[in-house]
């Protein structure tokens, strides 16, 4: 028999429990949904769910990539799209630690390109990209200063910069959606901060096949591959 008053510490000590039971069985549920949003996804497009992989969270060094600890990358879709390969996933990572510790999370999507490139980066002027600046961060200037107002540009080649990103080319990326983009090695990468969003991967990669398609052909032939021979 409980005592006066047992029943009210019982209830106490139960009612976190179930409330943690209940956020787990609701998390689990959430995750299977969508783990099968993006199975029907992948399938509906030719592409192939994955889950995770290792290899992605070393692949690149700029952002999002490098910063905290426990980095991790999963909701990983593989594919092509108009004939080079391509991938979608959620990039993790934490940073502080003890009770203090935050999660972030990145949707990165990536095009492959026909060859390696000098990395230049392309991001969006905002209080980042300010405070970056006031501490000496790259900001590779152009003739056009409403580009120059609306985007910070860092490149290991500032000629090869300067190359990609023709007045032509600078109009483009002023006219539509002002996405940060990289090009890092053999691929072009976008991102944006929270989980998979599968209605923005289509629109990302027609962004990042702007970016290829904006390279002049002396850009590629100087680094081993012509487009009109191909």
């Amino acid at each position: 028999m409980l005592a006066p008053g047992d029943g009210a510490g019982v209830l106490v000590l139960v009612v976190p429990v179930l409330l943690f039971g209940g956020a787990l069985a609701l998390g689990i549920v959430l995750h299977r949904r969508r783990v099968e949003a993006m199975r029907r996804w992948a399938a509906a497009t030719g592409w192939t769910y994955v889950g995770s992989d290792a290899s992605l969270v070393r692949r690149w060094h700029g952002q999002p990539f490098g910063q905290g600890h426990a980095q991790r990358a999963s909701d990983v879709l593989v594919g092509t799209f108009e004939g080079a390969r391509a991938l979608s996933f959620a990039y993790a990572w934490t940073t502080g630690s003890g009770k203090n510790q935050t999660t972030h999370t990145a949707h990165v999507v990536a095009l492959g390109l026909p060859t390696a490139l000098p990395w230049v980066e392309v991001t969006p002027q905002g209080l980042g990209a300010r405070i970056a600046k006031a501490f000496g961060a790259q900001d590779i200037d152009f003739e056009l200063q409403e580009f120059n107002d609306a985007f910070r540009v860092a490149s290991g080649d500032a000629r090869v910069a300067h190359a990609i990103i023709h007045p032509r080319h600078m109009e483009a990326l002023l006219a539509r959606p002002r996405l940060p983009w990289r090009i890092e090695g053999a691929d072009v990468l976008t991102w944006r901060l929270g989980g998979t969003d599968l209605a923005a991967i289509h629109p990302a990669l027609v962004a990042l096949r702007d970016v290829r398609d904006a390279v002049p052909r002396h850009v590629w032939q100087d680094h081993g591959w012509d487009p009109v021979a191909r």
